[in-house]
């Protein structure tokens, strides 16, 4: 337990310290979605951009400090915020009374409000009451999702729960939901980009948008952003963004949003062209945070399966502790608590990468100890008692008799493990990892181009996999012909 208390550590150390000072030319850490367009989203070239992303630097730019931006999801986006890991968060988030308790925000930069949407070759829903007896699609945390939950009762409807608008899509135009809720600038920017809904009925009375920190943190960012947002809707800047992303001030306030679905701006050819640096990089990142952290697992893997096999009992059972916690505590629990959970029990910040490396490597490393404490166990115990009985130290004879003949057998496990350690990379796009899976979800968000994504994404993985899986063959029979 030493161990992972240094990891831990080391971890905390690596990470930035929080900034708590006031005044200009400081950097904060800034949290949002990316996947809730025109608000924040990836374009071709992979930048984030929309009328949030627009405004924060416009903001900075106006006051004079700088901001990193840290593609999350919505709710780890808030997750990363009440931990410390984000000094702030714009994601089209609404203003509430329940979240004020949690958070202090800014003065509204936008009005918004819910709208209906239905697939585009649906003629059956024209209205709320066409929807009793169905099942509605819902972003969580959006102000779509509390009004459907507002009139579900009434209208006799049934709620499902997704994470990204993209996902909502999807849902209705499979026919697993009816309709869907969305705030109105979303499903308006989707009808745009041809992504196979149309909407039915007027948009719904809203609130507003603001712009978070914890409450009582961070005060000066808060004074910079109400007085830059100011001064941007004084300048009339602030209107050339909101006109950039939605048009005339008709779509703005949703008067003029067509119901009608409109021709896709690429087609499938183009569009996989377009995204590919934005896969390779995600690609890039997949193979660096595989073999890094397949790295620290061998080593922790070597120490802790040492350990299974000792005579001492404590060092077993130490072993035998990291093994049941780190393998029996599923992946994405997991992550969670390094991320979220131990930065704001023990007040510090973490990196995503420094996550992620720890999380991939304490779940691959329990694997592997139990793949070396079985190659280990596999060797005729004859070999070493006859190593000790002429003298030979048992260090010595670990590892120069038992660990070479038991890595031939290790070896189809290690490759095993190094496939399911880069699978599940993916996972860790739920704290905001960008890997390959979640540089196809960003692509998605801006193209609801589900199908052709996700086809090349899976194609990608398969090559890969195929690729490493051969190499590993290949190594495999030449050691055992060694």
């Amino acid at each position: 337990m030493v161990l992972l208390v240094f990891l831990f550590s080391f971890a905390g150390s690596l990470a930035p310290a929080p900034v708590n000072a006031a005044g200009s030319g400081k950097t904060y850490v800034i949290g949002t979605d990316t996947t809730f367009a025109p608000f924040e989203y990836q374009d071709a070239n992979g930048s984030f951009v929309g009328i949030d992303m627009d405004l924060i630097h416009a903001i900075a730019d106006n006051q004079g400090f700088k901001v990193q931006i840290q593609s999350l999801g919505f709710n780890a986006a808030l997750q990363a915020l009440q931990s410390g890991n984000v000094d702030g968060v714009i994601a089209g988030m609404s203003i509430t009374d329940e979240r004020k308790k949690v958070f202090d925000f800014s003065d509204s930069y936008f009005e918004a409000g819910p709208m209906m949407g239905v697939a585009a070759n649906n003629y059956t829903i024209e209205s709320y009451e066409d929807l009793r007896g169905q099942r509605v699609a819902v972003k969580a945390g959006t102000e779509g999702a509390t009004f459907a939950e507002s009139i579900r009762g009434k209208y006799g409807f049934a709620l499902v729960t997704f994470d990204d608008s993209s996902q909502l899509v999807d849902e209705v135009k499979a026919g697993g939901s009816a309709a869907l809720f969305e705030d109105y600038p979303v499903l308006a920017y989707g009808i745009q980009q041809g992504n196979g809904i149309k909407t039915v009925t007027d948009k719904e009375k809203g609130g507003s948008y603001g712009f978070a920190v914890n409450k009582g943190r961070n005060p000066e960012l808060m004074q910079m952003f109400n007085q830059g947002l100011a001064e941007l809707k004084s300048s009339g800047q602030y209107d050339e963004i909101i006109a950039k992303y939605l048009g005339s001030a008709d779509a703005a306030s949703g008067a003029d949003i067509d119901g009608e679905q409109a021709a896709p701006q690429a087609n499938r050819l183009e569009l996989i062209w377009q995204s590919m640096p934005a896969f390779m990089k995600g690609l890039g990142n997949t193979l660096l945070y595989t073999i890094v952290s397949l790295v620290f697992a061998f080593i922790l893997g070597l120490i802790f399966g040492s350990m299974k096999v000792s005579h001492n009992k404590v060092l077993r059972g130490i072993a035998t502790v990291f093994v049941d916690i780190f393998r029996g505590i599923p992946l994405l629990i997991l992550a969670f608590f390094i991320y979220f959970a131990i930065p704001q029990a023990f007040g510090f910040k973490m990196e995503i990468w420094q996550a992620s490396v720890l999380t991939l490597t304490l779940n691959a490393g329990a694997y592997v100890t139990e793949i070396i404490r079985g190659g280990i166990q596999s060797i005729d115990k004859g070999q070493m008692e006859a190593a000790r009985s002429l003298g030979v130290p048992y260090a010595n004879t670990m590892r120069k008799i038992v660990l070479p003949q038991a890595i031939k057998v290790m070896v189809p496990s290690f490759i095993n493990q190094m496939v399911i350690t880069l699978k599940d990379t993916s996972i860790l796009s739920i704290i905001g990892l960008v890997e390959l899976a979640q540089s196809g979800k960003l692509v998605i968000a801006r193209t609801y181009q589900t199908f052709d994504v996700y086809l090349t994404i899976a194609v990608m993985y398969l090559i890969v996999i195929t690729i490493l899986t051969k190499i590993a063959d290949r190594l495999e029979r030449r050691i055992s012909r060694g």
